[in-house]
């Protein structure tokens, strides 16, 4: 992001993110800052507001930080949060029967490099950027005292990536409807483009392909999608089949793009991860 204070904002709510994957809620926050000096001190002070606000949003007290002389503009936050032990949630929860939602679209990685590219404009960027800038605070409130059973956000490694991690974890097998996840808007025209992919698309897959059975009839694109790194992603997690439709409609009025996206089995041989059209 071009913008100081966007660029902040997506950074705090990144970093907030893996508190509220385990149930828990994000207390304090500490600024870690990499700026060049050729850069004007007002471009750092535009993000760490952009920061501070989002934190302040998330009602996490920010107590300092540290920053160092560097080439490139770096900022992010090292975040402490609190939950009871007896109700962490752990990517090593799903059980057999359960549900899985995704609570945001995907397809963040090749957006943001169609705009760094000049190929996108950031009106029609928006609904990518309003994603990574929206807290996962307000789904993770819907989540508490549902019958939720494993639980992860979904940043770099991609959707089947960070899916593959709850399935090894949770010793299941996943079954995910292609078509139920939801994908930004023209991700999967810029995603044919070699050039507008991110690179971790291929190592991502390269690394998964091998446990994953993917439908022929699923295109190319499409499949390429699942395998987008995100910032700021949304929470997939588990939940009883017989919650999840009431589950939904709630985490709908909070996260208008939440979505059933597929069901959890039993451990099977030779594969991990099934993905149907």
């Amino acid at each position: 992001m071009d913008d100081p204070y966007t660029f902040g904002q997506i950074a705090a709510a990144n970093s907030l993110s893996d508190v509220y994957a385990m149930g828990g809620t994000p207390r304090l926050a500490m600024n870690i800052v990499g700026f060049p000096k050729a850069l004007d001190m007002s471009v750092l002070g535009d993000i760490l507001k952009g920061g501070m606000d989002k934190m302040n949003e998330a009602g996490v007290l920010t107590v300092g930080g540290h920053s160092v002389e560097d080439s490139e503009v770096k900022y992010g936050l090292s975040v402490t949060g609190f939950v009871h032990p007896d109700k962490i949630l752990a990517n090593s929860g799903a059980r057999p029967g359960d549900v899985l939602i995704l609570t945001k679209p995907i397809g963040v990685g090749v957006i943001t490099s169609a705009l760094k590219a000049g190929k996108m404009t950031l009106a029609e960027a928006a609904p990518a950027i309003r994603s990574m800038t929206a807290l996962n605070k307000s789904a993770m409130e819907v989540l508490l005292g549902a019958d939720v059973g494993g639980c992860t956000d979904i940043t770099g490694y991609g959707l089947l990536g960070h899916a593959m991690e709850m399935c090894e974890a949770s010793e299941v097998n996943f079954e995910i409807d292609a078509n139920a996840v939801q994908i930004f808007p023209r991700a999967l025209d810029f995603v044919k483009k070699k050039s507008m992919r991110p690179k971790t698309i291929a190592s991502n897959r390269d690394a998964l392909i091998k446990d994953i059975q993917i439908t022929p009839a699923i295109s190319k694109e499409r499949e390429l999608i699942f395998f987008d790194p995100q910032t700021s992603g949304g929470l997939l997690l588990t939940v009883a089949g017989g919650e999840a439709e009431n589950l939904l409609g709630n985490l709908q009025e909070k996260c208008p793009d939440a979505a059933i996206i597929g069901r959890v089995l039993k451990r099977e041989e030779g594969w991990k991860i099934r993905v149907n059209n």
